[in-house]
């Protein structure tokens, strides 16, 4: 028997509104409670501010080249790579020269964790 195929509701490119954000667009692909799936676009020089989570995000690059740093170790992200960003760690991303495209997993291993992350205390 087949899985049932359910219907997603597509949200429109908006920019982020964190404090810090800057020149980055997200889209939800996903948001179920244990998972969250965003796509971002980053202009050249868009940044996601340096802060920590309480959940594991994997950020997986799709399109151009950019910039990670995890605890403030520095590392470049290109099409193709993955960084996962642990919980409770500082993490930021950012495109230099270039345009970068990248989707964003939330992984929420807890009801606390979700609601912490849905209410955007990061």
């Amino acid at each position: 028997m087949p899985s049932e195929v359910q219907r997603i509701p597509r949200s429109e490119w908006s920019p982020l509104s964190q404090a810090g954000c800057v020149g980055v667009e997200g889209q939800l692909l996903l948001r179920l409670p244990q998972l969250s799936i965003t796509m971002l676009r980053f202009a050249p020089g868009g940044t996601i501010h340096e802060h920590a989570a309480a959940i594991e995000i994997d950020v997986i690059c799709l399109e151009g080249r950019g910039m990670t740093s995890v605890d403030g170790v520095e590392a470049s992200l290109r099409a193709g790579e993955r960084v996962r960003w642990p919980a409770g760690l500082l993490h930021r991303l950012w495109a230099e020269d270039e345009s970068l495209t990248t989707l964003m997993i939330e992984h929420a291993h807890s009801v606390e964790a979700v609601r912490a992350t849905l209410d955007g205390e990061e």
